[in-house]
């Protein structure tokens, strides 16, 4: 969790669901059980044969409605800033937009038209936000704050990474994309098996169950409806191993695979709109570009137990631990301050304190001494001498791994 730019974005590839689902690229443990009659009465496959039809779909259009619920069980400080508190309200650029998705439930109209065109609009209360990927444009607006987006997608405007178009190309492809990228990255360490049938958006669908051989993890299961006729993964479900309803949840509440309209994808900033440019934020006239985990580096406090905002103080070093489901990741931030040395300091930032007693209980081991910072999903503990790991494991787990790493 340094707080330089370079080390955020190593952390966050630990951080989210799909980079803990699985190491990448192995050969799949395929489970051979059946659908059975939970459900719809659907002609019986194997989870091979699933997989199959998945990635032999080759479906591209489509409209619809889809809901995101997120049930990570934040720590109120935390909460409050990657709902919406730790970004700037009314924001028009897709990055910021990605870091409100973390909290809650968003339902949003979905529209695509192959791999270039693709339309996204959030219906959240009165207010909307709408992506749009329309060919070498991509255009996020902003309608409560009447501010516009506009980023390149063909890579000829100079923008470095090109993170935008990426957001703009997932987001537009979800549940989908996600399905995939569980799909590729489940290893020798995943069990896939087909579960109940269901019905999704009005639509008969099986399900793919993958579930970690390891213990430890605080995954129960993924599951994944796929529509029987063509093989469109229409929901994705992030199960806890501790129960209760799902951490997160993407999909269809109605869909259409249907053409959308010619105009679905056209785009025109509203009179009066204020138009930030890709380009202009990749030079910091906009803020910096390309931030994924901003709004986890914005906590406060969180500058001063890592070395500083500046960059001086942390390392930024990573290394990953275990594999598979078990993945941890060290981050080394280099702080200059240890966590004691922080609570006995009568002048230490009181954003700092506090951010302190937002985390757990403190905990010890063969590492030495920290704190656990707890969600549903994803566990993090920080030491004394300035080390975080981080993966989606339980607090045993995680103390577990620190110790074995000494």
């Amino acid at each position: 969790m340094a707080a330089n730019t370079k080390t955020s974005r190593k952390a966050a590839r630990y951080a989210v669901p799909v980079a803990v689902a699985g190491v990448a690229a192995a050969t799949v443990a395929m489970v051979p059980a059946f659908a059975n009659a939970g459900g719809p009465d659907l002609p019986k496959v194997t989870a091979q044969q699933l997989i199959e039809k998945v990635a032999a779909s080759d479906v591209q259009q489509l409209t619809g409605t889809a809901k995101l619920s997120t049930d990570l069980g934040l720590p109120t400080l935390a909460s409050g800033l990657l709902g919406g508190g730790g970004v700037a309200g009314g924001s028009a650029d897709p990055q910021d937009k990605v870091a409100q998705l973390a909290n809650g439930t968003h339902t949003f109209r979905v529209a695509a038209d192959g791999p270039d065109r693709q339309k996204l609009t959030f219906l959240d209360g009165k207010d909307e936000y709408t992506l749009v990927h329309n060919g070498t444009d991509v255009w996020g607006y902003d309608s409560k704050s009447n501010e516009a987006f506009h980023d390149k997608a063909d890579g000829k405007d100079g923008v470095k990474g090109k993170e935008h178009p990426k957001t703009a190309d997932r987001l537009a492809a979800s549940p989908q994309q996600l399905a995939q990228d569980l799909l590729k990255q489940a290893g020798p360490t995943t069990d896939i098996a087909v579960g109940d049938t269901a019905q999704v958006a009005g639509r008969d669908a099986y399900q793919l169950v993958l579930k970690p051989k390891q213990s430890g993890s605080t995954v129960g299961s993924v599951r994944i409806a796929v529509d029987a006729k063509n093989g469109v993964p229409l929901r994705v479900q992030l199960l806890s191993s501790q129960g209760g309803k799902p951490i997160a949840e993407a999909g269809f509440t109605q869909v259409d695979f249907a053409k959308p309209g010619a105009d679905a994808f056209s785009f025109t900033p509203p009179k009066g709109a204020k138009v930030t440019e890709g380009a202009d934020k990749a030079a910091g006239k906009g803020g910096e570009h390309g931030k994924e985990f901003g709004p986890l580096e914005s906590i406060p406090g969180l500058d001063a137990l890592t070395g500083g905002a500046d960059g001086k103080g942390g390392k930024g070093d990573v290394k990953v631990l275990g594999e598979g489901w078990a993945t941890v990741a060290r981050i080394d931030t280099g702080a200059g301050k240890t966590l004691s040395d922080i609570e006995k300091d009568k002048n230490a930032p009181k954003e700092a304190k506090q951010f302190l007693n937002s985390l757990g209980d403190k905990v010890t081991g063969k590492f030495g001494e920290g704190r656990i910072f707890s969600t549903r999903l994803v566990n993090a503990l920080i030491t004394d001498d300035g080390k975080v790991y981080v993966g989606a494991v339980t607090k045993d787990q995680l103390v577990k791994t620190a110790d074995s790493a000494k």
